[in-house]
């Protein structure tokens, strides 16, 4: 570098307090004033971050120099801490702090570090031109030294990017506090504990970033060794005490900084409890395997990657720290009226009722101040905004996620509450074949007579099952020429024993054989079960297996590609809708979703000799994924083709033989028997649940009367049921409300529900008679046209006029009882006129009560959905919802029962229906 002290240089010493910073910068420009002004400009940039630097970390006077050279500008920052060296930081550009040495990095043409005896000198050099020569000395590694003194610690399974987020937040703090304290602020930190923090913090830092530099690139890390001081212990309990008091003042925004949300907290933790307790002799303890506070995360890392989100067929959005959409699928899109393009960049208020945007605002900037989440990790029934204004049920559960760089994603899915069947989505960007998808158009190769359509698979073999039934969208077996099996030269190297039918016990093959169709019948989820029992195909039998399904409308559509070893691999690209089964489609793919197979592949023919897109598609997957050897085989159920599945190995697994087609076949009866039950399953709820959904009534517009409504079914059953709610005006003119529960949760309840529900109208509109009356009338048509049949049931009349009073006159059948809050916040339980369930005995005299209904004050009915959980008495549930109204009095009523069902409804295991009921007349003023 030269001597910055030399001729023509100018130096100046400064004391270690952050108001030499601004010195500092004065006193460049008017040593090196004289070249061009962006130069001047830059210089006074980064002898500010080198100053900052030395202020923080050295702690000493700092001498800073600068000359000029040929219009070159010199400037050096000399601290009087040589054996403190430098510690660069990773930091993505939208941190706040810890970016100096990454500016002078990225502006200066050269820079470089000067250690010696009583100082260090950290320097950079700006050339008149502007432009980087990329001559740099660099800054060198800040290895941590390995000596007697050292002790090892052992990190097991430590996340990469929540440990990037956590660093980034302790750096962050830790600069703010010391900055605070020595402008004079009392944060309750002596500075000598905020140094020894600060110091502890940097020393962690640096043997993390030692330690990572030899680990392999990789989002989870399984071992990471530090090499610490055997006595760090004291300085690192220390840095604990600090930053818990930086956590509680970042909570009472006494800091800029916001406090860390709780899994980073949960991970800081655990990471000063694994260096203090392996320095005192305790063995390691794995990230994976601590415990987590409720609504803190799962127990493993999901690192943020968009192309979940664009994959999923789920409706999903993900939004970051600032409430801002950043990515978002098709699906989601749709349902809500957009372009997934158009939402990225926009606020998440955006989708979100107007009513409930306050709330929203207020939830979100209570978990970023507080850490404390509310709906994270929870199912909960809240509307959704559609863009023409229509509001969308849905249930909304969201996760955290964390960027390899440290940030925070919010990723939510927003799952209609009365789904159509998802398998005929396509997602948007999936489709990775080439030319003409049309029915009956051929690939490129074949228009140029490159091949024809029984040269395309020349290394197919078939079993004694090829073109065993008919099915499939065209409802004829493929009648394509087998292939003729490859020569030993198709197989490079000598394959080692391995899995396979030969391989196998007939216990390990009935074990396949039950757990692989016990994955479906587990789960209700058609795709978690089919990747549930692709993860045991690849543990047992195969490298890597895909599922193909037909869709509603005969296109195909993949729903899952599961490798044994993920790593570094996309399967997610895969799947998606494939191109259409066309007369040209001759692969083995296009043959077993006609009913031929299960084929034998032992050669897969070269790129060049695919014969239609699906075939095209269909060898792109082998040739990213990798085989010597696989077995296609079609799914067939109730007569019908409905699938195939891809079963292959390669590398030094042994290959593939006609021994292990029978066991393939009996994979695939079993797996097509789990696809089609959870179908059927599928639709039967479907059914149900729009069933239940056309029976819900639009309340009735009655001045002064406010009236609003919720259902939301089971987030963990079969989500359909008996519940129900009912409002409409009588001839005499007082409001009927209505509310009721059929025994069950299958369509059976459903039906029960709708039949009540139109007998209960009938009466009560033809007779005009009072509540416990008309109930008694529909227990006994209940009971003679529905003998099993068992429900419970609120009917009341609201009465009054315009200007009131009210009274609710109601009448109870086994159901629990209305819930009256007053607008001070009062509550009160209206028990009378409560009798017994319906179908239990109708010639049983029904009581009837009358009870005021007080202005503004709500009457809310309520199914036990929304306040019963196991292992909970009844006292305490209706407790609970006393005290959420009460908070609620004064809130609009639509406010009030989102939140009902956002606070109560949470991953309930019942339906929930509420009704509610507010009497506004007109303020005198109006």
């Amino acid at each position: 570098m030269g001597d910055l002290n030399g001729a023509g240089a100018s130096s100046r010493r400064f004391p270690r307090w952050p108001e030499s910073v601004a010195e500092a910068r004065r006193f460049v420009r008017a040593a090196v004033g004289d070249v061009a002004p962006d130069v001047v400009d830059t210089a006074q940039l980064l002898v500010s971050e080198l100053v900052t630097n030395a202020v923080l970390h050295a702690r000493t006077d700092v001498e800073v120099s600068a000359r000029v050279d040929d219009g070159t500008v010199r400037v050096g920052v000399r601290d009087q801490r040589p054996d403190r060296g430098l510690l660069p930081q990773e930091c993505p550009a939208y941190a706040g702090t810890g970016q100096g040495l990454a500016l002078v990095e990225e502006m200066a043409s050269r820079y470089g570090v000067e250690s010696g005896e009583g100082g260090k000198t950290v320097w950079f050099e700006l050339a008149p031109d502007g432009s980087p020569s990329r001559a740099a000395d660099g800054w060198g590694q800040a290895e941590p030294s390995s000596g007697s003194g050292e002790e090892h610690v052992t990190l097991i399974d430590v996340p990469g990017a929540l440990y990037a987020a956590c660093a980034q937040h302790r750096h962050t703090v830790l600069r703010e506090m010391i900055l605070a304290v020595a402008a004079g602020y009392d944060l309750g930190v002596p500075p000598e504990d905020l140094a020894t923090a600060h110091d502890a913090s940097n020393v962690i830092s640096q043997c993390m970033s030692a330690a990572l530099r030899r680990q392999p690139a990789g989002k989870e890390i399984p071992s990471l060794p530090l090499s610490l001081s055997a006595d760090a212990a004291p300085a690192v309990e220390t840095l604990r005490r600090v930053l818990d008091l930086a956590e509680e003042a970042a909570r009472e925004e006494r800091l800029l900084t916001l406090p860390a949300l709780p899994r980073s907290r949960i991970f800081q933790q655990w990471l000063f409890d694994q260096i203090v307790g392996q320095l005192a002799g305790q063995h390691p303890t794995a990230w994976t395997v601590v415990p987590r506070e409720p609504g803190a995360s799962a127990s493993e890392l999901v690192p943020w990657e968009a192309g979940q989100v664009q994959s999923s067929r789920v409706p999903t959005i993900a939004a970051d720290e600032r409430n801002l959409i950043v990515a978002a699928n098709g699906p989601a899109a749709d349902m809500l009226g957009w372009q997934a393009a158009d939402l990225v960049g926009r606020p998440l208020t955006t989708l979100i009722p107007e009513h409930l945007r306050k709330r929203h605002l207020a939830a979100f900037t209570s978990l970023l101040l507080s850490g404390q989440p509310r709906i994270l990790g929870r199912s909960v029934p809240l509307p959704a905004l559609h863009r023409d204004g229509r509001l969308i049920p849905v249930r909304l559960f969201i996760q955290t996620q964390e960027t390899a760089d440290g940030r925070t994603v919010f990723v939510a899915q927003l799952v209609p509450r009365a789904a159509e069947p998802r398998s005929s989505f396509v997602p948007p960007g999936r489709r990775r074949w080439a030319g003409p998808q049309e029915p009956g158009s051929a690939s490129p190769a074949v228009r140029e007579g490159e091949g024809s359509p029984e040269d395309a698979w020349d290394g197919v073999r078939t079993g004694a099952m090829d073109g065993a039934s008919a099915g499939g969208p065209e409802g004829v077996a493929d009648g394509a020429p087998d292939g003729v099996p490859a020569g030993a030269g198709a197989l490079e190297g000598a394959p080692r024993a391995g899995r396979g039918h030969a391989g196998l016990s007939a216990l390990e093959r009935l074990s396949l054989l039950a757990d692989t169709a016990a994955a479906l019948s587990n789960t209700p989820d058609l795709d978690k079960g089919l990747r549930r029992a692709g993860r045991i195909l690849t543990e047992r039998l195969a490298d890597w297996c895909a599922v193909d399904l037909f869709t509603e409308d005969a296109r195909v559509e993949r729903i899952c590609v599961v490798h044994r070893t993920p790593e570094g691999l996309c399967p997610g690209d895969y799947e998606g809708r494939l191109p259409p089964v066309t007369e040209s489609s001759r692969g083995p793919l296009a043959r077993a979703l006609r009913g031929a197979g299960p084929l034998l592949l032992t050669e897969a023919p070269p790129p060049s000799q695919s014969s239609s897109p699906l075939d095209a598609h269909y060898l792109d997957l082998f040739g990213h994924l990798g085989a010597h050897s696989a077995i296609v085989a079609p799914l067939r159920a109730r007569r019908q083709i409905i699938g195939a599945l891809t079963v292959a190995r390669g590398g030094w697994e042994q290959p593939f033989t006609e021994e292990d087609l029978p066991l393939v076949d009996d994979l695939c009866r079993g797996l097509a028997l789990g696809v089609d039950n959870a179908r059927l399953y599928q639709e039967t709820r479907n059914i149900a649940e729009r069933l239940q959904r056309s029976l819900l009534p639009v309340l009735p517009q009655v001045e002064p009367l406010q009236l609003a409504a919720r259902y939301a079914a089971s987030s963990t059953t079969a989500q359909v049921g008996g519940d129900w709610y009912d409002s409409f005006v009588v001839p005499s003119g007082d409001t009927a409300l209505v509310i009721g529960d059929v025994t069950g949760h299958n369509l059976d309840a459903a039906v029960a529900m709708s039949q009540l529900r139109s007998m209960l109208r009938g009466i009560a509109v033809d007779r005009q008679e009072p509540p416990d009356t008309v109930l008694r009338r529909l227990d006994m048509a209940n009971h003679t046209l529905y003998r099993e049949a068992t429900a419970t049931c609120i009917y009341g009349l609201i009465k009054g006029g315009p200007t009131g009073p009210w009274d609710l006159v109601h009448s109870s059948a086994g159901h629990l009882p209305p819930l009256l809050t007053a607008s001070d916040g009062r509550t009160r339980y209206l028990e009378e006129g409560s009798g017994v369930l319906l179908g239990m005995d109708p010639d049983m005299p029904r009581p009837r009560a009358i009870d005021a209904i007080p202005a503004h004050s709500t009457v809310l009915l309520y199914t036990d959905g929304l306040i019963e959980r196991r292992g909970e008495s009844l006292d305490d549930a209706m407790e609970r919802l006393r005290r959420y109204t009460s908070a609620l009095a004064r809130e609009p009523l639509d406010v009030f029962c989102d939140e009902l069902l956002i606070g109560l409804g949470a991953d309930s295991d019942d339906d929930i229906a509420i009704l509610a009921v507010r009497p506004a007349p007109p303020s005198q003023g109006d």
